[in-house]
């Protein structure tokens, strides 16, 4: 099978710079390392890519490359190795991706953070608006307090693994069409950890961490939504070898209303209102998240009219004001009329109770005309 262009490989134009060039690179050894991407094919890429910039992060081989192709990349300068032995054509950076430090292992005994915990709470719609305080019980891995995190049977102390030295990984070094390539992997014999638990803790069985269940006051500040979350710092799992603990983070879901909806910090809900009401006019009591307001209606009132509560809404929950609550009109049409009711409703119809109607549709189509001609 013909080799792919170095350049289409990269995925570079065949003027890219050294910088280019070795970004593009990077980039497909973190997507395709055989450490990392365990899918059929992906050493095969990796490899592609490595052996593309090889010769494009050499200058001379690459002058050869784009003057007599893959036949004078391969005749330069027995294409075979990874260049100097300090250099490792390129895969200095690469080491550097997935151990640190150009290859250094880490030591699998030095202090780490914990691992971070996140914990749903479903609050309803006033406790969101309001704010509330409240114990959650979060289920999480903590040292063992019998072995001291250690794994190992009071009285003893886990051994240093003899294979890896106390690393926690091996090398395993395998002869390419490419040079010599160097895997490191974690140890088998310790599982990585670099020691060896002979007797193990009865009470983590030697891994050195349980489950337990801690109780943890959280405050809900007033004015937090669906899909917020709080940090409480600290409160997440324990680190280990001593290192520091990780955070929690509360992911508020807030249940929905029967009467009101929110929207940001404002508060939107309706008002049924009779024909009689919508028409001569009312005063009527509304609710509010706060309690209950007295809202004067108008006479002549339409459905889908919008009346404002200014400061009857939600107070940000990052102190920048409060929200407003916005009532919407809706007039209840009667589907039940008594005979007399009927006869009432004709006898205004025929003294001229639709003809205000009339005059507002023939304003509201004269707007509608002046709008459409843009005057």
């Amino acid at each position: 099978m013909s080799k792919r262009d170095y350049y289409d490989v990269l995925g570079v134009e065949k003027g890219a710079s050294k910088d280019e060039v070795k970004k593009a690179y990077r980039k497909l050894a973190r997507q395709y390392h055989p450490d990392v991407n365990k899918d059929p094919g992906a050493e095969d890429k990796f490899k592609e890519a490595k052996e593309a910039y090889e010769v494009l992060s050499d200058e001379q081989k690459r002058a050869q490359y784009d003057q007599f192709g893959h036949a004078g990349a391969a005749g330069g300068q027995g294409f075979g190795g990874f260049g100097g032995a300090g250099d490792f054509g390129g895969f200095g950076d690469i080491f550097d991706m997935f151990f640190g430090g150009g290859g250094r292992s880490r030591d699998p005994n030095a202090p780490r953070q914990g691992a971070d915990l996140q914990y749903q709470v479903n609050l309803e719609f006033e406790d969101a608006v309001f704010g509330k305080e409240l114990d959650i019980n979060i289920p999480r891995e903590e040292e063992c307090d019998t072995c001291n995190g250690s794994g190992a049977k009071p009285g003893t102390k886990p051994e240093t693994c003899t294979h890896c030295h106390g690393s926690g990984q091996l090398n395993q070094e395998q002869n390419t069409p490419f040079g010599r390539v160097v895997n490191r992997r974690a140890c088998p014999y310790c599982g990585g950890k670099g020691q060896i638990v002979k007797e193990k803790c009865s009470t983590c069985h030697g891994d050195g961490r349980v489950k337990k269940s801690r109780k943890i006051h959280i405050s809900i500040p007033a004015g937090i939504d669906e899909g917020q979350q709080i940090r409480v710092a600290g409160k997440g799992e324990d680190g280990i070898n001593g290192g520091p603990p990780g955070d929690l983070y509360v992911v508020i879901s807030v249940r929905p209303h029967d009467y009101f909806e929110r929207e940001g910090d404002h508060i939107y809900c309706e008002l049924p209102l009779t024909i009689t009401q919508a028409a001569l006019g009312d005063e009527v009591e509304v609710p509010t998240v706060h309690g209950k307001v007295k809202l004067k209606v108008p006479a002549g009132t339409q459905s889908g009219k919008t009346f404002r509560l200014r400061g009857k809404g939600v107070a940000n929950v990052r102190g920048r004001g409060q929200g407003d609550q916005h009532i919407q009109v809706r007039v209840i049409t009667p589907t039940k009329l008594t005979d007399r009711q009927k006869e009432l409703l004709r006898e205004f119809n025929e003294i001229g109770g639709n003809g205000s109607t009339e005059e507002q549709d023939t304003n509201f189509f004269q707007r509608f005309k002046k709008a459409f001609k843009g005057d």
